[in-house]
C-alpha cells in the first residue's frame, strides 16, 4: 500500500518547479511578493510546497518560514486571527534571546487579540443582544456554532440564551483588553510593528499556505483578506497553493454578482506570481509508476535513489532524449529481469498510457496512487481466498470501472454473470482491435470518450476473454456503489433496485410505476439489495432514504414482505424504534401480520 500524503522526495520532476518558486523569492528586489501554486485537486501541490521549503531551509538567506494549513482551523477559530498568531508566534521564538525585538514580538502577538475583537465587531451587536451568530465567537464557545438548530421546546430556548450570555461575557472581556482604536488604527500599528520586527531581526519572512481550496468560501475569502495585510511590507512572501478554479468560483459564491472579469481581477490583485503545477504526461506517470511499485517491492533505499536519480535525469532531458527503457531502469534497481519487480515495471508501461490519458485520471498522482491502493486492497483479498486472479487482471478491471463509471461497468459486470465469468463482448472487442460491436451496453456508447476509452482498454494485456472474471465481481463490492451490481439482477431488476434505494415517501408514482415491471423471480433479490443499502445507515433518528422503497415492495410482494419484517425485528432488537417509523408502519397490514 502506498500513503495519501505529500512527499518531500520528488518523482515527478516537480524538482525544476520549486527551483523556479526559490529563484523568484531570492531575485534582488522581488520581495515583498505573493505566489500562487495552482493546480487540481491531487495534482502535487502539497508536495511541490514542500520541495520549495526544503530548498528554502538550505538557503543562506536563513528564511522564517511559515507553514499555514487553513483547513485546519476551519470551523475553530478565525482563520485571519489564527493566521496572524501563526505569524507572531514565529517572530517571538525567532527573537528569542534578543531582548528588545523579543519584547516587540511579545507585542505583536498580544496585538491579535485585538484582531479578533476587531473581528468580532461586526457581529457585536447581535451577541451583545443575546443572539448568537456563526462567526468568530460562535466557534469558541463550545457548541454554539450549532446552538440555533432544532430548537423545539422552551427548555431548548433557554439553553440557548444561557450560551449566549456565556458568549456576551467573552466578548466583552475581549473587547476591554484591546486599545480603544479603530480597526484601521489597529491594523496600521500592527503593520509597522511587524515591519520593525523583521527588519532588526534582518531575515526574509515567508508564510506558506496549503488548502485553501478545501475551505468552505467564508474562510477562504478571510485568508485572502489577512494576507492583504503584509503585501508590500519588505521582506515578506507569500507562497499560496490552491485550484484556481475553485478560487474564483468561491470569490463568485462570497462577492454574489461578480462578473468573470471581478473574479480573476480579485485573485490577480493577490497573486502576483503564478506557477501552475505541470501536468504529468506519459513519461511522468510512467515514471511515477516505477517509483511506486519500487517502493511496494522493498527496495533499498540507496537502490531507490539511485532509481529514482535515473528517472529524474531521464524527464529533465525528455526534450531531446527517448524514455528511458524499462530494462535500464530495471538496472539501476539490481533486479532480476524475471523478477516480481520486472513484472511490475511492464505492467507501469502497459497502464501508463491510459492513466496519463484518460481524461478522468489525466495523470493525476493522487488518483493514480488511489487506485494502485484499491488493486492492492483486491489482491490481497484474492490471496487470501484463493482466486484465481492475478494483479495485473485486477489491475485492467480497476481502471474500467474508475474510467467508465458505475453504469456502464454495471453492465459489464452482469455480463460477466450472466455469460458465467466469460462475455463475448470482451472476444469480439480482443479480435477485432478495439472495434465496438452493434450489440455492446448503451452506457459503453453514451460518449465518445468511453467509447474510445473502452476500444484502448479492449487491447490492454493482459487479455480477459478467457479469463473467469467471476471472481473479479466478488472483490469489486466493496467499491462499487450500492445498486451498481447484484449478482443476478437483470438490467430491469437493477432499475428497480436503484429507484427504491432513492426512494423517500410511499407515495412515489415513480416507484408505483417501477415495481409493476419487476419479475417475480428478481422479487427477494431486489428486496435483499434494499436492505443491504438500509444496513449502512447510522442514523435512525430520520427516515433513510430506502425504507419507504423497501415499504412499497412489501406491499407489492408477501415473500419479500417477511424478509423485511425479520430485517425490522434485527433493528428493533434492544432498541426502542424511533417515532417517524412507528408511524410509518401502523397502517401497514404486511408488517401487522408478519411481526
Amino acid at each position: 500500500m502506498w500513503s495519501d500524503k505529500e512527499t518531500e522526495v520528488d518523482y515527478l520532476n516537480f524538482d525544476e518547479v520549486s527551483q523556479l518558486a526559490v529563484d523568484i523569492l531570492t531575485s534582488d528586489g522581488m520581495l515583498p511578493v505573493s505566489i500562487g501554486v495552482f493546480g487540481n485537486w491531487g495534482a502535487g501541490k502539497s508536495s511541490l510546497l514542500n520541495l520549495i521549503e526544503h530548498r528554502l531551509a538550505k538557503d543562506e538567506e536563513s528564511w522564517i518560514v511559515i507553514r499555514f494549513d487553513v483547513w485546519l482551523y476551519q470551523g475553530y477559530d478565525d482563520v485571519r486571527a489564527a493566521m496572524l498568531e501563526a505569524i507572531a508566534t514565529a517572530l517571538t521564538k525567532t527573537a528569542a534571546g534578543n531582548e528588545p525585538v523579543f519584547k516587540k514580538a511579545r507585542s505583536l502577538l498580544a496585538r491579535v487579540n485585538g484582531f479578533r475583537a476587531m473581528a468580532l465587531l461586526a457581529e457585536g451587536a447581535a451577541f451583545l443582544a443575546g443572539i448568537p451568530t456563526g462567526g468568530l465567537l460562535a466557534r469558541g464557545v463550545a457548541a454554539i456554532g450549532d446552538a440555533s438548530d432544532g430548537i423545539q421546546t422552551q427548555d431548548e430556548y433557554k439553553n440557548l440564551g444561557n450560551i449566549a450570555n456565556e458568549a456576551k461575557e467573552q466578548v466583552g472581556g475581549l473587547l476591554s483588553a484591546t486599545d480603544k482604536k479603530s480597526p484601521p488604527q489597529q491594523i496600521d500599528d500592527f503593520r509597522k510593528e511587524y515591519s520593525e520586527i523583521l527588519k532588526e531581526l534582518g531575515r526574509p519572512l515567508v508564510v506558506i499556505i496549503d488548502n485553501l481550496d478545501r475551505c468552505l468560501p467564508t474562510n477562504t475569502i478571510h485568508t485572502l483578506e489577512a494576507i492583504r495585510l503584509f503585501l508590500f511590507l519588505d521582506n515578506t512572501a507569500f507562497i499560496i497553493a490552491a485550484d484556481e478554479e475553485m478560487i474564483r468560483s468561491t470569490v463568485a459564491d462570497h462577492f454574489k454578482g461578480a462578473s468573470d472579469r471581478h473574479q480573476i481581477d480579485y485573485l490577480d490583485k493577490l497573486i502576483q506570481v503564478p506557477i501552475r503545477v505541470p501536468k504529468a504526461g506519459l513519461r511522468e506517470v510512467r515514471s511515477y509508476l516505477f517509483m511506486l511499485f519500487a517502493i511496494d517491492h522493498g527496495l533499498a533505499k540507496e537502490r531507490l535513489k539511485s532509481l529514482r536519480d535515473g528517472l529524474e535525469k531521464d524527464l529533465q532531458q525528455s526534450w531531446k532524449n527517448s524514455p528511458i527503457s524499462r530494462q535500464d531502469a530495471l538496472r539501476l534497481t539490481g533486479e532480476s529481469e524475471e523478477g516480481d519487480l520486472a513484472q511490475a515495471f511492464a505492467r507501469a508501461d502497459r497502464i501508463a498510457p491510459l492513466l496519463a490519458n484518460s481524461p478522468i485520471i489525466h495523470g493525476n498522482p493522487r488518483i493514480v496512487k488511489r487506485l494502485l491502493n484499491v488493486v492492492k486492497m483486491r489482491s490481497q483479498i484474492a490471496r487470501r481466498r484463493s482466486m484465481p486472479l492475478e494483479e495485473a487482471i485486477i489491475t485492467k478491471l480497476v481502471i474500467f470501472e474508475r474510467c467508465v463509471g458505475a453504469s456502464a461497468t454495471a453492465d459489464f459486470y452482469r455480463l460477466v454473470d450472466a455469460e458465467q465469468g466469460k462475455p463475448t463482448i470482451l472476444k469480439q472487442l480482443e479480435e477485432e482491435g478495439g472495434k465496438i460491436p452493434s450489440d455492446v451496453p448503451k452506457t459503453w456508447i453514451a460518449n465518445p470518450t468511453t467509447e474510445a476509452f473502452i476500444a484502448e482498454w479492449a487491447q490492454l494485456e493482459p487479455k480477459l476473454s478467457e479469463v473467469d472474471l467471476r471472481a473479479a465481481i466478488y472483490l469489486c463490492r466493496e467499491t462499487m456503489p450500492i445498486g451498481a451490481y447484484v449478482v443476478g439482477l437483470s438490467p430491469v431488476g437493477s432499475e428497480v433496485l436503484s429507484v427504491l434505494v432513492n426512494t423517500e415517501n410511499t407515495s412515489s408514482p415513480t416507484a408505483g410505476d417501477v415495481l409493476g415491471t419487476l419479475p417475480l423471480e428478481e422479487q427477494i433479490p431486489v428486496m435483499e439489495g434494499v436492505i443491504t443499502h438500509l444496513r449502512k445507515v447510522s442514523d435512525w433518528s430520520r427516515k433513510p432514504k430506502g425504507f419507504a422503497g423497501a415499504c412499497l415492495l412489501a406491499r407489492h410482494s408477501p415473500e419479500t414482505a417477511k424478509i423485511f419484517v425479520r430485517y425490522l425485528g434485527e433493528l428493533e432488537s434492544g432498541n426502542k424504534p424511533p417515532a417517524w417509523m412507528k408511524t410509518s408502519l401502523k397502517d401497514e397490514r404486511w408488517f401487522s401480520e408478519g411481526s
